[in-house]
């Protein structure tokens, strides 16, 4: 199927320029899919391969770099209120579903690791807006292989207002670590837009803040979704995918968990392994884009199997 791509930069409440971008199928669309994607990347380039993958099977898609992100405006990488791009994102995203071609389509929000708090943030804001969530790897509890000590924590809080900018937060890579496949990691090296240094310090405070709150109201998580996780995961633990596949209240749930696989599942990949994914979530949203009833098979976190009856 041929996509047609657009792009176009649109300002916030705050002022700031904010990059766009969007697939589109020629025909009518199934439904729309709106992208959130993770810290330090962008959806022009990075994105591309999802945004075409989705767009060529159907679906049209949506994505905004956040302020500091990729192709916007404003401090590379700095995020001083995680509620401003969840707002940010929500503006956009319901400006194009209020456009005439769109008003009837289904409305799916896919949020890659911070984007998955994102998205699920976007949730809680509008829970009855959106028909259902892919969530890749998401960010939405801090692991406890990985959490602060609490000490820590109160020690950078005192100073986040008087060096909010400073990139002092150490990390380890995350490139190296959540993408498997060598030369795609390379490329993702090579894409200036991504940002690889040192997180600062309000950034790293603010997604601390948010994991940790949506980790106290994950049972608040209604609206149907699809996570998925790779095994071999070390930027997010797959512990993380379990807990709220566990604890959301959605009737209509799926984590689908990859043996062997890291934290890049639809970028960092095999050929092959991105392959499977895909599939996977094109399945996932291909059976909730209708408006009939559907029974599905869903993984449970124990590894077994369900059916599940939904009326979307």
């Amino acid at each position: 199927m041929e996509v047609e791509y657009q792009q176009e930069y649109i300002r916030n409440s705050r002022g700031v320029e904010l990059f766009t971008c969007r697939w589109l199928p020629l025909s009518s669309p199934k439904a729309l899919v709106f992208l959130c994607h993770g810290y330090g990347m962008e959806c022009g380039d990075f994105m591309k391969g999802c945004g075409m993958k989705l767009a060529s099977h159907g679906y049209a898609v949506f994505g905004i770099d956040y302020e500091g992100h990729g192709r916007s405006k404003g401090a590379r990488c700095y995020i001083s209120k995680f509620d401003d791009i969840v707002d940010d994102c929500c503006h956009y995203f319901k400006s194009m579903s209020e456009k005439d071609e769109y008003r009837k389509k289904k409305r799916f929000l896919y949020g890659e690791s911070m984007g998955g708090a994102v998205a699920l943030v976007a949730h809680k804001k509008q829970p009855h807006f959106w028909h259902g969530a892919v969530l890749v790897a998401p960010m939405c509890k801090i692991s406890e292989k990985v959490k602060p000590h609490q000490v820590v924590i109160s020690v950078l809080t005192r100073v986040e207002d008087l060096i909010p900018r400073w990139k002092i937060v150490p990390t380890k890579d995350v490139i190296d670590a959540a993408f498997k496949d060598p030369v795609k990691r390379e490329e993702v090296r090579g894409n200036k837009l991504i940002y690889q240094q040192k997180p600062r310090l309000k950034t790293a405070l603010e997604l601390l803040r948010t994991s940790m709150a949506l980790e106290q109201t994950l049972n608040q998580v209604r609206f149907p979704f699809l996570v998925l996780h790779g095994e071999a995961d070390t930027v997010t633990d797959p512990e993380v995918s379990k807990a709220l596949y566990n604890e959301a209240s959605s009737r209509d749930k799926t984590i689908k968990l990859y043996a062997g696989m890291c934290h890049a599942l639809t970028a960092g990949e095999t050929d092959q392994n991105i392959d499977i994914v895909f599939a996977d979530i094109i399945s996932w949203l291909d059976n909730r884009s209708s408006n009939h009833q559907n029974t599905s098979l869903h993984r449970t976190a124990s590894g077994g199997w369900k059916t599940l009856h939904s009326a979307m």
